[in-house]
């Protein structure tokens, strides 16, 4: 019998229903679960047969055959992944003193402990009532991702691979050129044991593991009855490591509606030093003077049983950057001496204090210091564990090694920040006794990108300037701060209540979140989350191509930094009204560089901040890390 046209045309809708269905919702959940699967470490099955046996395979029921499946899965995995899936940085340490050091005052190192961050990706997951999921936070822990930690958690619970941020088998345990997917790239899994990728591969290596009378007795598996020091089984090269294109899976930030929060690794691609220096982002940021493309210093890569291996090419892991820590010297820099994990006993080779202890060690009072303990009396309290005064001078010679390491970090910050930025000449236009005008030009003299870069929505470069008449007195400022440490720009509170004025002659190169309304029309604000009366804002999947419109829908970024090789002139007027009389005028232009501005703090205030820092502990933090890259001075006579 044949069916009816309309018959036929309902199998066929019902098909596509199901079709869709399936394609739509099915297989992404599938696709889901594997992932998920891939990074808790079980992902790859073990089999005894072989890939080429041809024999039909036996069928077993449904319910059994997943059992067995998943008994495999276990036993294959349950060894390597139980305790220590993705090890510690302070594992490799013990081979890589050197690599450690550096690393452990980084930028990279720092990028999970910041509160600042942390604060601001729970802020805007509470903006977007939970729909941003991790896609900030995947960047600055991908173990904490990698092992399905919770988004919002304090990295006081978390366990060391994970606070460590951006640490060792961030990058080395990557295998794949993942592309710019914003950070979503998958760890290799294992123990110290598994293999490690670098950028020359597995020579000295296997030279060390072949000549144990001169290295030591080396162990290349989690084998109990076999003793020696514990080292990756093999390295092999990954040819990604030594590209831009590695750095730009973190470091170009694309959102799916179109918005571009970072574009570090974009600008680098259309710069000089990548199309006509053929230079790559290493060179100038691991390279042997920080910003700069000289080349590299040469040391060996590793201390194996006090043995150091052959010299060859050292690429500096501090990897400075614009920002600054601000938590207590105990947490940061990473120190296995100082800190020590909440469930191990205390012993002489374990860290001295937890982290919640050393957060009741009042450093600022100067615990532990000759000046301070001499005056300590028997009525005096401290907090556990440091009521004992052998431990609070052990404290101290802890927090002198971070200070001096801190300062080493500081050094190569103002290094690098002067190798992007020059200040120029004070250039006097108009000296009268009722009009002065000045100009000052500030230039980009890297060829790698713009700057600032990366994060310069929310980057505090500006001139601080000021001019003193002839008796000493301040007749004209710009670029002072308000009582709460910001510039006085738009996003002041006290200039937006009207209690102090607004500069309008502010030089900064802060970009700006320009976002558009739900009901219509843009507005600039400190987050980019569009702000509307009534809807709830959700980040969805966008119902038109960004692509097609040639703009991002929801949110966009006004860039306002100077672009490689670019420069910018600051203009500046001091009226009639300012001036006091003829005589001699001093002006001073200072170039100040930041890491946030202090409304950002206020803006994500209202969800807390990590190890009970309040929103003035972090304003003041972020104050006291400005840095003053260029002063210059001119003496102006007005008839």
């Amino acid at each position: 019998m044949e069916s009816s046209p309309q018959k036929n045309k309902i199998t066929v809708y019902h098909q596509l229903t199901l079709g869709l269905l399936f394609c739509g919702f099915i297989l992404p959940l599938i696709y889901e679960q594997c992932v998920q699967a891939e990074n808790k470490g079980y992902a790859k099955l073990s089999s005894a047969s072989s890939p080429h046996q041809t024999e039909p395979a036996k069928t077993e029921p449904a319910g059994k055959l997943d059992e067995v499946m998943q008994l495999a899965v276990d036993r294959a995995h349950a060894e390597c992944y139980e305790n220590d899936p993705f090890p510690s940085a302070a594992k490799c340490a013990k081979c890589h003193p050197d690599h450690y050091r550096e690393w452990s005052v980084s930028p990279h190192a720092y990028a999970q402990l910041s509160p600042v961050f942390n604060a601001m990706s729970n802020k805007l997951i509470k903006l977007n009532n939970g729909t941003l999921g991790d896609f900030c936070i995947r960047c600055h822990t991908p173990v904490g991702m990698a092992l399905s930690e919770p988004i919002n958690m304090s990295n006081l619970d978390r366990p060391p691979s994970s606070r460590e941020g951006v640490t060792c088998v961030s990058c080395h345990r990557i295998n794949q050129a993942w592309g710019k997917g914003a950070g979503r790239q998958a760890l290799v899994s294992g123990d110290i044991n598994q293999v490690v990728y670098g950028p020359m591969g597995g020579e000295n290596l296997a030279k060390v593991l072949a000549n144990p009378d001169k290295y030591g007795v080396l162990k290349t598996n989690d084998d109990p009855a076999i003793r020696g020091r514990e080292i990756h089984a093999e390295a092999y090269q990954f040819f990604q490591l030594i590209t831009p294109g590695f750095c730009g899976s973190c470091h170009d930030v694309f959102a799916p509606n179109g918005f571009r929060l970072e574009d570090a690794f974009s600008e680098f691609k259309h710069s000089p030093a990548a199309k006509k220096c053929k230079e790559n982002c290493q060179d100038c940021h691991m390279g042997a003077v920080p910003g700069e493309a000289l080349g590299y210093t040469y040391s060996p890569a590793a201390v194996v049983g006090n043995v150091k291996t052959p010299v060859r090419k050292h690429t500096n892991h501090m990897m400075i950057g614009p920002d600054y820590p601000i938590i207590h010297r105990g947490l940061f820099p990473h120190n296995p001496a100082a800190v020590r994990e909440e469930d191990t006993p205390p012993s002489p080779d374990t860290g001295l204090a937890t982290m919640r202890e050393w957060l009741c060690f009042d450093d600022a009072a100067g615990w532990g210091t000759p000046e301070f303990e001499k005056h300590v009396t028997d009525t005096d309290y401290f907090p556990p564990p440091w009521g004992d005064q052998i431990m609070r001078i052990k404290a101290r010679q802890i927090l002198n090694d971070q200070y001096e390491l801190l300062g080493e970090a500081a050094t190569q910050r103002l290094q690098i920040l002067r190798a992007g930025y020059h200040l120029g000449e004070i250039e006097v236009e108009k000296a009268k006794w009722y009009d002065l005008k000045f100009s000052v030009p500030v230039s980009n003299i890297t060829l790698g990108h713009g700057v600032p870069t990366g994060f310069d929505a929310e980057r505090v470069v500006f001139l601080r300037t000021m001019v003193w008449d002839q008796n000493g007195r301040l007749v004209f400022q710009s670029g002072d701060l308000d009582p709460n440490g910001d510039i006085r720009d738009s996003h002041s509170l006290y200039v937006h209540n009207g209690e102090i004025p607004l500069d309008r002659q502010l030089f900064t190169l802060q970009s700006r979140f320009i976002t558009r309304n739900v009901r219509g029309g843009e507005r600039e604000q400190v987050l980019n989350v569009p702000y509307s009366l009534d809807p709830l804002p959700y980040f969805r999947p966008a119902t038109r191509p960004f692509t097609v419109l040639g703009r991002p829908i929801g949110a966009r970024k006004q860039k306002q930094n100077i672009e490689a090789k670019g420069s910018r002139l600051a203009n500046y007027h001091v009226s009639r009204r300012q001036l006091t009389g003829p005589g001699n005028y001093t002006i001073r232009v200072q170039l100040i560089a930041g890491m946030v501005p202090v409304n950002l703090v206020h803006e994500i205030s209202d969800v807390g901040f990590d190890y009970g820092m309040s929103a003035r502990d972090i304003a003041d933090g972020v104050v006291d890390g400005h840095m003053v890259l260029y002063e210059k001075v001119e003496t102006v006579c007005i008839p």
